[in-house]
């Protein structure tokens, strides 16, 4: 199978992961906490059985590194078999979202190769945003909720001037990222929840997203194979360096990182 058409599977799979999210979000539903302390839901481990098996159907060589199974298990153990090439999932991003009924949840499947994600999705069923991206290829937003819409291109902007326009967490925003704002030329400001904020600088709404706090693999992934198919790039932060994947050394954690639309000499002072 070639990327374009495995693109166009993944995608359909996450749209399909979507629905499943829907059914539950329009209910009564508990939340449960995790070991970690992060919540889960039903939706959560439901999303993540039919993404794993619709994977399987479409790319049974390549392994996957999945968030539910991987709080159940060996993380170190499951690192070890994933190879160059790996999927990652996380089958409902921003659980919290999800909860308090905000709308910006997402379902992520991104494709990783020799550490880089080349191969994204993700899917925000409310607002029937699927974003899909192959760094070298491109990426495109299709609107669901529109009758007859096709995919349309994406790409990052070059910032005004004036100032740059930032998006960061709704529900995990750090003193420390409300610092290195704080210092930057920011001129506007705008709070998403999920993988979603990849997604606004990629289509060219926002120019910088920071995020001094944790993450893990499954939460950035696909959203930075579409920022990156768009034109973006995440820099590891102070280092710059590139974020790259399948770090089991750090038990798949991610360290504090940039997400940049088009940079402009003279805009980005970090």
């Amino acid at each position: 199978m070639n990327d374009n058409t495995l693109l166009g599977a993944i995608t359909q799979i996450a749209i399909e992961a979507g629905a499943i999210a829907m059914q539950v979000y329009e209910q009564d539903f508990e939340v449960i906490t995790k070991g970690d302390g992060s919540p889960v839901t039903v939706a959560d481990k439901k999303c993540e059985e039919h993404i794993l098996a619709g994977l399987a159907k479409v790319a049974p060589s390549i392994p996957v590194l999945a968030e539910e199974s991987a709080s159940e298990g060996d993380i170190e153990k499951i690192g070890k078999s994933l190879g160059d090439e790996f999927f990652l999932v996380d089958p409902l991003d921003g659980t919290r979202e999800f909860a308090n009924r905000t709308g910006e949840f997402t379902v992520n499947i991104a494709l990783i190769r020799q550490g880089q994600p080349i191969m994204g999705v993700v899917y925000a069923p409310v607002l029937g945003h699927v974003y899909a991206g192959h760094v070298g290829t491109g990426a495109q937003r299709q609107d669901l909720h529109k009758q007859n819409s096709v995919p349309q291109k994406i790409s990052v902007r070059i910032p005004s001037n004036s100032g740059l326009v930032a998006v960061a967490s709704r529900s995990h925003r750090s003193p420390e990222t409300q610092n290195l704002l704080d210092e930057m030329n920011i001129t506007d400001f705008t709070a998403a929840g999920s993988s979603l904020k990849f997604c606004l600088v990629a289509e060219g709404k926002a120019d910088i997203y920071p995020r001094l706090g944790r993450t893990m693999e499954w939460d950035t992934a696909a959203g930075q194979a579409v920022l990156e198919a768009a034109g973006g790039r995440v820099d590891i932060y102070p280092e710059g360096n590139n974020l790259t994947y399948g770090k089991a050394v750090r038990k798949f954690d991610n360290p504090y990182f940039i997400a940049w639309g088009a940079k402009k000499d003279g805009l980005y002072e970090v």
